[in-house]
C-alpha cells in the first residue's frame, strides 16, 4: 500500500465511522477498488487498526464526559453515597453494554474476517439495516434524554451493536437505530453510541495490532498503517462534531438514500466484472 491509498482510506475510515453508513462496508469496497485483496490479514488488520484514529477523536471530543463519568465511576466504587450520582450509573451501563460486542466479536473474528468480507454481503447488509433505520425513526418515541437512560436500554444497545460486526450494517447505525427504538431522542442515541464505540472499537484495534503485527509488516506496512490511523483522527473529529448537531435537527432517514444507492453501484460494479466479491 502506498501512502496516497493510506491517506484515502483513513479519510474514508474517518467520515464513515459515526455515520449511519459503515465504515467497514465502505473500507472493503475502497479497498476492492484499490486493487486491495481484502481477505489478506494484513489488509483486515488495517482496516480493524485504523479505526483507532477515529475513536482518539472521540475520546478528544468527549474528554470532559469521558473524566466526569471515569470520576464519578471511580468515588462510586469507594462510597455508596456516591453511587447515587447518575454519572456512575452511566458509566456502568457504558461497561456493561460493550460487553456483549466483546464476547461476539472475539467469538466470531474468524467469519466476520473471511466470508463476511464478501461485498455481496456489503451490499445486502446495506439495504436491510436501511428498513431498520426507517422503522426506528418511525416508531421511537424519542421522549427520554440521556440522563433517562436506563440498564435495559444499555444492554439491548449493546446488543445490537454486535449486529455491526457484519459489515454494511453499521456500527452508529445499529446502536442509534436500537436507541431510538428504546425510546431515547436522536442526540442521546448518538452520544451513546459514541461511548459505547470507545471501548468497543479500542480493544479491536489492539488485538489486531498485537496479533497481525507480522501481516502488518508484510503487506500493508507500518508507515501507511500510521499515517492512515492520523488521517482517520483528523477526519473522524470533524464528522463527529457535524454528526452531533445533524441529528439534533435531522432524522437518520437522510441517509438511508446514500446507503441504497451505495449497494446498488456494487451491485452493477461486481455484476459487470468491475471487481470481484471476495
Amino acid at each position: 500500500m502506498n501512502l496516497l491509498q493510506a491517506i484515502l482510506l483513513g479519510i474514508v475510515e474517518g467520515i464513515t465511522e459515526f455515520l449511519p453508513v459503515s465504515s467497514t462496508g465502505h473500507l472493503t469496497i475502497v479497498e476492492k477498488l484499490l486493487g486491495l485483496r481484502v481477505d489478506d490479514p494484513g489488509v483486515t488488520a488495517f482496516t480493524a487498526i485504523i479505526q483507532v484514529g477515529a475513536i482518539i477523536a472521540s475520546i478528544i471530543y468527549f474528554r470532559s464526559d469521558i473524566v466526569r463519568l471515569a470520576l464519578a465511576w471511580f468515588r462510586g466504587l469507594r462510597s455508596a453515597e456516591a453511587r447515587t450520582d447518575p454519572d456512575y450509573r452511566l458509566a456502568w451501563y457504558v461497561i456493561v453494554g460493550s460487553i456483549p460486542i466483546g464476547i461476539v466479536g472475539f467469538a466470531g473474528r474468524h467469519l466476520i474476517s473471511g466470508p463476511l468480507r464478501s461485498l455481496w454481503v456489503v451490499a445486502g447488509a446495506l439495504v436491510v439495516w436501511s428498513v431498520v433505520m426507517i422503522v426506528a425513526e418511525r416508531l421511537g418515541k424519542q421522549n427520554r434524554g440521556e440522563g433517562e437512560l436506563r440498564l435495559v436500554d444499555a444492554i439491548v444497545i449493546g446488543v445490537v451493536q454486535c449486529i455491526a460486526l457484519v459489515p454494511g450494517v453499521s456500527r452508529s447505525g445499529a446502536t442509534i437505530s436500537a436507541g431510538l427504538l428504546r425510546g431515547l431522542d436522536r442526540v442521546a442515541a448518538t452520544r451513546v453510541s459514541f461511548f459505547l464505540a470507545i471501548p468497543a472499537l479500542i480493544a479491536a484495534g489492539a488485538y489486531e495490532a498485537a496479533t497481525s503485527a507480522d501481516q502488518i509488516s508484510a503487506s500493508v506496512g507500518w508507515l501507511p498503517t500510521i499515517v492512515a490511523t492520523v488521517v482517520s483522527l483528523i477526519t473522524a473529529y470533524v464528522a463527529i462534531a457535524w454528526l452531533l448537531r445533524f441529528v439534533a435537527k435531522h432524522p437518520i432517514t437522510v441517509f438511508v438514500a446514500y446507503r441504497v444507492l451505495v449497494a446498488i453501484v456494487v451491485a452493477v460494479l461486481i455484476g459487470t466484472g468491475v471487481i470481484t466479491a471476495v
